[in-house]
């Protein structure tokens, strides 16, 4: 594609690397383009909807006049997969913190682990984490966090379309979910540990759809920078 191309609008499909930020996923195809293909250094470019650091999957990255599909397509729904670890919180529901407390998990069974999805299919309501960006008196919940701040978090309605299970190895279960927008699988994870009187957290996270669009399809970040013709 040339310059033009991607002034005009392209949505691109990145695969987006563990332990990047989905700025620095953005930040790298930016001055890629700016590099290699002469855009100017004000040209648009943006995500339709971030990826924690410790998740990969598929990131969709407009550019150009299609910036201003981003909103569209950030209310599409979204499929992932991961793995639940059964057993043990941490403060912010993954591998981000260290774990803060134990519970018991020698009453889970097979039979426990599929009632305990029904619970979570169609609208619920949902409090999404205190280590997340959502800013609560102008200052992002994980800044309160960090500062050992206690704050209250209003619930959210959220909808899980598809809950399934598709391993269970306690004390790791894995899962595929399509759900809406707003949705935090982190929360899903701590929340579903809860329901089987235990805990859980979140070990592994990755976004395989959005929309129509499929991970499939998607290039690595740095493999889309080699692939750039330079002008």
């Amino acid at each position: 594609m040339t310059d033009e191309d991607y002034l005009n609008g392209q949505i691109l499909l990145i695969d987006k690397p563990l332990n990047w930020t989905s700025f620095q996923a953005v930040n790298k195809l930016k001055y890629a383009l700016i590099n290699k293909l002469g855009l100017p250094k004000k040209f648009k470019i943006g995500h339709a909807g971030t990826l924690d650091p410790l998740a990969t999957g598929l990131l969709l990255v407009c550019t150009g006049k299609f910036t201003k599909r981003i909103t569209e397509l950030q209310g599409q729904a979204k499929e992932y997969t991961g793995t639940f670890f059964i057993g043990a919180t941490t403060p912010s529901y993954d591998l981000e913190t260290e774990i803060d407390k134990t519970f018991p998990t020698s009453h889970i069974n097979e039979a426990l682990i599929h009632e305990t999805v029904k619970q979570f299919l169609g609208e619920i309501d949902q409090i999404p984490p205190i280590y997340s960006a959502i800013k609560k008196e102008g200052v992002r919940l994980y800044e309160h966090a960090r500062a050992g701040n206690a704050v209250e978090i209003a619930s959210r309605k959220t909808t899980i379309h598809e809950f399934e299970i598709t391993r269970i190895a306690l004390p790791e279960i894995d899962f595929r979910v399509v759900c809406s927008k707003g949705t935090y699988i982190r929360s899903l994870a701590f929340d579903f540990g809860k329901a089987m009187n235990s805990g859980s957290h979140l070990t592994a996270l990755r976004r395989t759809k959005i929309g129509d669009y499929d991970v499939k399809d998607a290039v690595d970040v740095v493999v889309f920078e080699d692939n750039l013709e330079s002008k």
